[in-house]
């Protein structure tokens, strides 16, 4: 080394994990992962984001019962400057049911959203799955709120931030029922999510990467390098399908779902 030229040496994915560990446990949130070290790829972000699955597994939170979806829409990826989605674990401890109520101080900036949640029935295994394949496996469907969380400050958030931190994933409500998937047409499955009583947005599954069984043959296929397959049982929530917005304590947020019924939670 040059006289007077400092080495600094790189975190590592297990650093960030702590960092962002930290972060979620303190409810306090940190500087973009992104910012703490330019040269993050995606595969480095992914990465992280196992190292901090570890970390919850073993402080209590559960295991993996399924995965989200995110950026599945075109306006979020041209946000983000990308041209497909990303995913993150849903564990154990992160799933309520139908008119949950969700205290806010275990979060730090929360926003909600209304979904498609699927739940296969057979196992699913890339990396050449079809649409077709991807219906043939899925077994039902239901309404869902995924409550989106971040631990990066003020939600500053690029492609490799949202990858680590979970793909922003707090928690995710489900409707009381699920609908057998045989027969529905999941693109156009209509939306309206109401706020307090009042109607803040509408949708259609097709906002969802096109249609919620693309956006589940997109993940099979993208787990399929990792050696993961999708098994039976497992929760797949297959991204928003309008903006989200940010919700506070006395709040109470309901989505109704064409043909797949209601699904709401409160905040307390």
């Amino acid at each position: 080394m040059r006289s007077g030229v400092v080495s600094v040496e790189r975190m590592t994915p297990a650093d960030h994990a702590d960092a962002l560990f930290a972060a979620r446990r303190d409810r306090r949130p940190i500087a973009p992962r992104s910012e703490a070290d330019p040269t993050l790829t995606v595969e480095d972000a992914y990465a992280i984001q196992g190292a901090l699955v570890s970390r919850l597994r073993d402080g209590g939170e559960g295991e993996v019962v399924g995965y989200k979806l995110g950026l599945t829409s075109k306006p979020m990826q041209q946000l983000l400057g990308v041209d497909e989605p990303d995913y993150g674990p849903v564990l154990s401890t992160m799933v309520h049911g139908d008119g949950a109520a969700l205290a806010v101080d275990h979060f730090i900036q929360p926003k909600i959203e209304a979904e498609i949640g699927l739940v296969l029935e057979r196992p699913l295994s890339g990396p050449h799955v079809t649409t077709l394949q991807a219906a043939d496996a899925v077994g039902g469907a239901v309404a869902a709120l995924e409550l989106v969380d971040s631990r990066i400050e003020d939600w500053r958030i690029t492609l490799v931030d949202t990858i680590a931190d979970l793909a922003s994933c707090g928690a995710v409500v489900l409707g009381s029922q699920v609908v057998a998937a045989d027969g529905l047409d999941l693109r156009t499955t209509g939306m309206v999510i109401r706020h307090g009583g009042e109607v803040v947005a509408t949708g259609a599954g097709a906002a969802a990467l096109g249609d919620p069984i693309a956006a589940v043959a997109w993940l099979a296929n993208t787990l399929a390098s990792y050696g993961v397959t999708l098994e039976p049982g497992q929760l797949l929530m297959t991204g928003s399908l309008h903006a989200a917005f940010p919700v506070a304590a006395g709040d109470q947020v309901r989505a109704d779902l064409d043909r797949l019924g209601s699904v709401g939670c409160r905040f307390v």
